[in-house]
């Protein structure tokens, strides 16, 4: 868009390349490009005219007359504002199986980080997505996405959090870890105890990966 630029379309987010169709229009119906873009009764008088939107198409119609209706409208400025909870400060305030509102930042192969409102970003496992099988997060999330995450897992010395999206309750063991290093004793003999440490850790996708 350009302000107080030599055409008054240029102030609009109406593509150069229809410039020709809304002159002719102007000029057939003797209004000047100045008055389709400020005078709302030509603007509904376009709006009503059949035979442009057939000339124009339906989809290029609608965003025409979206865009003269709204001249200063951006869209690129558009967003929807998220409102955390406001009982949450810290990493220590989260309580297992409560739900948070949160914000997607980052997608990886394994997983997804979410901010839910204080400095720690959580982390849902790409198994923890939804109800049903997920192989790909970045078929699932998309960054900026707004989301309702339950916690799983707070481990307060490592700053880590593990969150799930799935709407129903999980059967995996869930706690507040304050010791990172306590090994698993739920072992099968044809299990390794570090196997199960693995299995049973919700944030094994984050060996040998930092968060800042």
């Amino acid at each position: 868009k350009i302000y107080n630029g030599p055409n008054p379309l240029d102030s609009s987010p109406i593509h150069p390349e229809r410039y020709e169709l809304l002159e002719n229009w102007a000029k057939k119906n003797k209004f000047s490009l100045t008055d389709l873009v400020n005078d709302q009764d030509v603007i509904n008088k376009l709006e009503r005219d059949t035979d442009f939107r057939s000339d124009v198409g339906e989809y290029t119609f609608e965003d025409i007359i979206k865009a003269l209706k709204s001249p200063g409208k951006d869209p690129r400025t558009e967003f929807k504002s998220t409102e955390f909870r406001k009982d949450i400060k810290a990493i220590g305030d989260l309580k297992v199986n409560e739900w948070y509102t949160g914000i997607v930042t980052n997608i990886t192969q394994f997983g997804a980080f979410v901010n839910i409102g204080i400095k720690s970003n959580g982390l849902v496992h790409v198994s923890e997505m939804a109800d049903r099988f997920v192989s790909n997060a970045l078929e699932e999330l998309k960054v900026g996405q707004e989301v309702k995450a339950r916690v799983k897992e707070v481990d307060i010395e490592r700053g880590r959090i593990a969150l799930s999206l799935k709407s129903g309750d999980s059967t995996q063991k869930e706690n507040v870890s304050r010791s990172p290093n306590k090994k698993s004793t739920n072992t099968s003999a044809h299990q390794k105890p570090q196997d199960v440490k693995i299995k049973n850790n919700a944030f094994a996708g984050l060996k040998n990966f930092k968060v800042k």
